[in-house]
């Protein structure tokens, strides 16, 4: 998912991976799945086979792990801070863990086309050699709006066999 807003006098541009489900959601397909669940164990612990209760426990602290992993990988962001002259680009979960910060004019935009049709560009931040990834976890569709953002305000170069040509 793409979307752009604005901070002040800075303009944001904010990429992050589609989310099928909430952290809400997800604790309510948990909670389902836990009676679920404990009304299956609890039904053969009354028949006597009581060791079930600690496997479907095990499982449900497995699920619930896992959901709330998933949760948390698909919060990673990367945030393109448009200043008058800098541009910072931040990437992290629920804070920054990284940031770069360029000149704006000397910055410039490098799209690396895919061998396949439907696989996403890969879109760059180039500055004086320094190169920054963006957006490498976005489908076809949102790299193309992202794409599409970026290129009201920075110069965009494919490479090439011979070197670089502008986009």
């Amino acid at each position: 998912m793409v979307y752009q807003h604005y901070h002040q006098s800075d303009e944001v541009i904010v990429a992050e991976p589609n989310r099928s489900a909430s952290w809400q959601v997800n604790k309510m397909v948990l909670i389902a799945m836990c009676c679920l669940s404990g009304l299956i164990a609890g039904g053969f612990a009354l028949m006597g086979a009581w060791p079930i209760l600690p496997f479907a426990g095990l499982e449900m602290a497995a699920l619930g792990s896992a959901l709330y992993y998933v949760c948390w990988k698909l919060r990673y962001r990367h945030v393109v801070t448009l200043e008058a002259d800098n541009v910072l680009i931040q990437k992290g979960h629920y804070h920054p863990r990284q940031q770069w910060r360029f000149d704006r004019q000397s910055t410039t935009v490098q799209v690396a086309t895919k061998p396949h049709p439907w696989d996403a560009p890969k879109i760059s931040f180039c500055n004086r050699g320094e190169q920054v990834s963006l957006g490498e976890f976005l489908n076809k569709e949102d790299t193309d709006k992202l794409l599409e953002l970026l290129r009201d305000k920075f110069r965009v170069q494919s490479p090439t066999a011979t070197g670089h040509r502008d986009f």
